[in-house]
């Protein structure tokens, strides 16, 4: 009897707790109505908390009381809080979230926490950082941790030990390509990626998931917008224009996109004096059409046309050290004219079945043709300034030859699925391909009245290459990835696993390679703003072009093949990183920072001059990269967005049983990228972009990497933008069509530093090889206007 008394008083205990609970369950969306994962949802009087899934929703299970105050939070966006009278049953709330607002502008900063290696960067301060190449997108990616680069005149850049060819760029789910024959950055003009017509940036510098394609160093994942009024910008500077017109309707948008570059202003600054004439085009369309909710149509296009004609006049180079001044002064003769036409299209159709399945069917074509001609005498002197004796004299003489034409077709199909804690994403892509190259160059040295080499009994040129070609193949790639988010049995830790498989075919050497890649993100319970992030995975590098050319010399002729036997090189990636997010005076800063080690294997062994990464074309190294790179970015000044980056590493191949550093290796490298207001205004802000990395290895020419046992010095560099809000609707009781005016100063190379680009080797009648350094751009001024519709 007493038994049941007390089983009956349990479940009538049971019963009156359950009636006094209820169930809070519902949707977070940001102010466009896309659903926010990972908010916070919490109640502090219960002690309860929960966060939202890849759909924005969430539940909740609390005790009712008359009042019951509940939360919502996330970085970046305003707190919101919610009041519950006599809460019973179930709750369901639709909550939407703004973002914070400051000195007039949206502040967004860390929107969403990174659970995975693809960070999002912020684009606010993109149109007004000083710029030397005019290509924003690249120089931002530029000042990242584990990224880096030597020329200022180029947007190609190195990560963590890779080569410039090992980064992969996406543009709205296309991969898109660079000339081949760039070979300097003069001669480079403007990417492929408009700033003008960026909506996201997300960047990758290892550890990547499976959807990216087969390249071992980083991957970029570009999307433009889509507007939905109209906008337009235009920019004058004295390095060029550009302007931007978007549009929208019901069911329609479209953006265009102009832009032109000239860096003859800036190239005045070398010490090689001359004639530049140097002039790039570019034209970009995006339309998109949605008849309904069920289909999406879009197209995007591009036009690029690049020329480069130089004629040189002379040129006075002093070096060494402060006891031992080398002067190497050249008087030249003869030009280079270079011409890059490409173009870009993809056209894609989307089918939506609901909000969690799509399928969709991209085509991309991609076509360059491309001349490289010069033909440039030089006479040249090389003396001692202290002694003024003649160390040198002599001719040399450089011809090239050089055109290519390239063919690229894809065909793409994705299906997305989204489930309540999976989303789930396969491809199949196809890809034809077809190159033809025809080059020949050579270079003769005539040292003191002999050539050199000097044999005696004939005329030998120092180096000479010839090359005709004609490649065609098809690529099958096919990949499947899953995102796999749940929460430990307390409720209070979140985990994100990101894993994939990936598989490529191609016909030229018939090669079959299986990459498997997995990352873990891990929130843990002990404390919500840390994220804990673990990644592995075996990368290739899927030879192109460039890494199939093998030399075969005969005689004294060297002859370009290519080797149908070339494999991808493999790279095995482990990386650990954490990302911790703080308050400091009341303004949001994260800090992040990532271990990682690559062990690499079927390394193409290669040589870089300038831009120019000429390979072995044969599978000769193994090697590793090993590094440590930390970030703390944050407001450093209210309102503003800034960051420093330092970098450690160290990255090796093993060639011919002797172990030597990568053409790559930079040991260290920091970055900073501040941004200010002046005091007591909103109209004047100030950018600062300062730059320190170690040397690159390097070696005499024509001698392998074997011989590359000098390190050139140190990359020093700083520019400074100020920048003038000169109209604001906001500010003036003058109103005008215009959203806003902002008028630009920026001074690159702000301290005059004289940056080593690479060497040009002279040899004197002892034979002895001087190594003449060839400096980039000195201090220059340019101003700018932009205006915004």
């Amino acid at each position: 009897m007493t038994r049941l008394m007390l089983m009956l008083v349990m479940l009538m205990t049971s019963t009156w707790l359950m009636a006094q609970s209820f169930t809070l369950k519902g949707k977070v969306a940001d102010e466009d109505g896309n659903a926010l994962e990972l908010a916070t949802v919490s109640c502090i009087e219960q002690a309860a908390v929960a966060m939202t899934n890849l759909k924005g929703e969430f539940q909740l299970t609390l005790q009712s009381k008359d009042s019951v105050v509940v939360k919502f939070s996330m970085v970046g966006y305003k707190t919101r809080t919610r009041v519950l009278r006599n809460p019973r049953g179930t709750q369901t709330l639709q909550i939407q979230m703004f973002p914070n607002q400051e000195l007039g502008e949206v502040i967004v900063t860390e929107k969403r926490r990174q659970t995975d290696q693809m960070e999002q960067l912020d684009l606010k301060d993109l149109k007004s950082v000083p710029s030397t190449s005019g290509n924003a997108v690249e120089e931002m990616i530029q000042q990242q941790a584990g990224v880096s680069t030597h020329n200022e005149l180029s947007s190609q850049y190195n990560v963590r030990g890779g080569s410039f060819d090992e980064n992969s760029v996406y543009i709205n789910q296309v991969e898109v390509y660079r000339p081949l024959l760039i070979r300097s950055g003069q001669q480079e003009g403007l990417s492929v990626i408009n700033p003008d017509m960026v909506e996201r940036i997300g960047f990758s510098s290892g550890g990547f998931s499976a959807k990216y394609g087969d390249k071992m160093s980083s991957a970029l994942d570009i999307t433009y917008k889509r507007p939905k009024q109209f906008e337009a910008s235009a920019m004058a500077s004295l390095l060029g224009a550009s302007g931007y017109v978007g549009t929208s309707g019901k069911h329609f948008s479209m953006s265009h996109g102009l832009r032109y570059k000239t860096n003859r202003y800036l190239l005045g600054s070398l010490e090689t004096t001359g004639e530049y004439k140097p002039n790039f085009l570019d034209y970009q369309s995006y339309i998109t059409y949605e008849p309904n909710s069920r289909w999406t149509l879009s197209f995007l296009g591009n036009i690029s046309e690049n020329h480069y004609n130089f004629k040189p006049k002379d040129r006075e180079t002093s070096f060494g050290t402060m006891e031992d001044v080398k002067s190497f002064r050249v008087y030249f003769d003869g030009q280079e004219q270079d011409i890059f036409r490409t173009l870009f299209g993809t056209a894609s159709i989307t089918r939506h079945f609901g909000d969690s399945t799509n399928v969709k069917l991209l085509w991309s074509a991609f076509h360059t043709k491309e001349q490289e001609t010069y033909d440039i005498q030089g006479q040249y002197w090389l003396d001692d300034t202290q002694s003024s004796e003649n160390l040198g004299v002599g001719t040399y003489m450089e011809h090239a030859r050089n055109y290519l034409t390239a063919n690229v077709q894809s065909l793409k199909l994705i299906v997305e699925k989204k489930f309540l804690r999976h989303e789930l994403e396969t491809g199949l892509t196809v890809k034809w391909e077809h190159v033809k190259e025809q080059s020949r160059e050579w270079e003769m040295r005539d040292s003191s009245g002999y050539s050199v080499p000097h044999n005696g009994q004939r005329l030998d040129l120092i180096y000479t290459l010839s090359s005709q070609n004609d490649l065609s193949s098809r690529r099958t790639e096919a990949y499947i990835q899953d995102i796999f988010r749940w929460t430990g049995s307390g409720g209070e830790t979140f985990y994100t696993l990101n894993y994939g498989l990936r598989f490529a075919h191609w016909s030229f050497n018939n090669e079959a390679i299986v990459s498997p890649r997995v990352s873990l993100a891990v929130v843990p319970s002990w404390n919500q703003n840390v994220t804990l992030r673990l990644a592995t995975g075996l990368y290739y590098q899927a030879p192109f072009y460039k890494e199939l050319r093998d030399t075969v010399t005969v005689g004294s002729v060297t002859v370009a093949k290519l080797n149908n036997h070339i494999k991808s090189q493999r790279s095995l990636q482990f990386l650990a990183a954490m990302d911790y997010r703080f308050r400091m005076n009341n303004r949001p800063f994260k800090f992040t920072g990532e271990a990682y080690y690559k062990a690499l294997s079927n390394l193409i062994p290669y040589n870089v001059q300038n831009v120019k990464v000429t390979y072995y074309g044969e599978n000769l190294c193994s090697g590793y990269a090993a590094g440590l790179d930390l970030k703390l970015y944050g407001e450093f000044v209210p309102g503003t967005d800034s960051w420093i980056s330092f970098s450690l590493m160290r990255t090796q191949q093993k060639m011919n049983g002797v172990w030597v550093p990568m053409p790559t290796d930079q040991r260290y490298a920091v970055n900073f990228h501040f941004t200010d207001y002046f005091p007591g205004t909103e109209r004047w802000k100030m950018t600062l972009r300062l730059a320190y990395a170690d040397g690159l290895p390097f070696g005499a020419p024509h001698r392998g990497l074997e011989g590359q046992n000098f390190r050139a010095p140190a990359y020093r560099r700083a520019d400074i933008g100020m920048s003038y809000l000169a109209y604001d609707p906001q500010l003036t009781s003058r109103h005008l069509p215009i959203k806003s005016i902002w008028l630009g100063l920026d001074c690159l190379n702000l301290f005059g530093i004289s940056n080593v680009n690479s060497y040009y080797w002279v040899t004197d009648v002892s034979n002895r090889q001087w190594a003449v350094p060839n400096y980039l751009t000195g201090r220059q001024i340019n101003g700018r206007i932009i205006i915004e519709l």
